[in-house]
């Protein structure tokens, strides 16, 4: 190991001298502290502490950070509404979570799920956190990770699970729109496929408001009644299946913003009862459906990481298409991201010895196409991380692995 030209590569850093436009990136505007207090003295009570048992707990997150390096997992957005399920991992600010447990479930002011919980962070430390205070931080400052197949099918379709005792926990509900708009009035087989926990007749009663329902009534298609079902791997099925089913189209609210609905797909109604009977069974394991054929399809399981990755720092990063496709040709040598407040921790650090901010170093990219587990990724070398005018650029090296 070169000592001398480590120590010149770190005073050469380019975040050691920033310009005053760049050092704003670092600086929280003053409404968000202002707010970021209120918070604090609101929830003073779920403050952290250092978790007696995070012994326990550190093969975990060791073990999904891994999964996340080699593409096993992936980071997804999550909406306000989203269950949060217990034994799952999260992201906030950065920093890994496990929601351990949800103590003492009831309802919020809004009618979601609420209640003290126990969340181990990597950090080894815990706290007891409300559950709709982290679902807020979790949409507006982090993301979920996804399980892995077995988990899912583990969880979900545990047959054993099911007793005389069990009750009905939600319904999945099929809907058609009544809008008047002519791209979703002249689309055939456009369906929304939910999950709620209430009725459906509750669920959808101010539909034309709403626009998650493409702002226009409804009408209601089916309902399956079920036991036993979690919302948030309901969803994650559904779309896993459906993904390339998706009815793409923006609708504008009352107060004029813009929404992109998530929900509907153009599927033929047959194929819709046929995916959800699968999931109730059991027997949704690797189908997807094909929209050329119309018809679910099974799919092979995506290829584990056979490249030894053991000591590397690597960080995952998903791309588009045409990029992905450049990288893996050699024709694109750089890959470059924005530094934005919401990224500071991602790419870089703040040394405590002298309290500047330098770029985190990386040892290879593992770059996906998309948000899905089954995504097309591969490892990438990187020779070089520089940072200008606001942007970090990684210069990139040898593929290590592909596909």
């Amino acid at each position: 190991m070169d000592i001398d030209k480590e120590l010149e590569e770190i005073f050469d850093d380019p975040l050691v001298n920033l310009t005053p436009k760049e050092v704003e990136l670092f600086d929280m505007p003053k409404k968000m502290r202002d707010v970021a207090k209120k918070k604090e003295g609101a929830d003073h009570i779920a403050q952290h502490k250092p978790c007696e048992d995070f012994d326990l707990f550190r093969p975990l997150f060791q073990k999904v950070h891994q999964e996340l390096r080699t593409g096993r997992r992936s980071l997804v957005r999550i909406t306000k509404t989203a269950n949060l399920v217990e034994g799952r991992c999260y992201i906030v600010d950065g920093q890994m979570l496990l929601l351990e447990k949800i103590k003492e479930m009831k309802r919020g002011k809004n009618y979601l799920p609420d209640g003290r919980t126990r969340c181990i962070y990597e950090n080894g430390t815990e706290s007891d956190i409300l559950l709709q205070t982290l679902r807020k931080n979790v949409v507006g400052r982090g993301f979920a990770i996804t399980e892995l197949q077995e988990e899912t099918e583990k969880a979900f379709f545990a047959p054993n699970e099911v007793t005389e005792k069990d009750t009905v926990t939600g319904y999945i509900y099929v809907l058609q729109s009544l809008s008047n708009e002519e791209a979703i009035r002249e689309q055939k087989d456009l369906y929304k496929i939910g999950f709620t926990t209430n009725s459906v007749e509750e669920r959808i009663a101010n539909a034309q408001n709403e626009p998650t329902y493409l702002m226009a009534p409804v009408k209601v298609v089916a309902v399956y009644k079920v036991v036993n079902l979690h919302s948030q791997k309901f969803e994650d099925i559904l779309h896993q299946v459906l993904k390339r089913a998706q009815f793409h189209i923006s609708v504008i609210d009352e107060k004029g913003n813009r929404h992109i609905p998530k929900e509907w797909f153009v599927v033929p109604l047959v194929i819709v009862d046929s995916i959800i009977e699968k999931i109730v069974t059991g027997t949704i394991a690797n189908q997807i459906y094909n929209p050329e054929l119309k018809s679910l399809e099974e799919v092979m399981k995506k290829k584990l990481s056979s490249y030894d990755t053991t000591g590397m720092k690597i960080l995952a990063l998903k791309v588009k298409r045409v990029d992905f496709d450049e990288i893996i040709k050699g024709t694109k040598k750089t890959e470059k991201r924005v530094l934005k407040q919401s990224t500071i921790k991602k790419y870089t650090y703040e040394n405590e010895s002298d309290g500047k901010r330098y770029l985190r170093r990386f040892d290879a990219l593992r770059l996906s196409v998309g948000y899905h587990n089954d995504s097309e990724s591969a490892l990438v070398e990187v020779v070089d991380t520089t940072f200008a005018d606001g942007i970090v650029t990684f210069l990139l090296g040898r593929i290590l692995e592909y596909p």
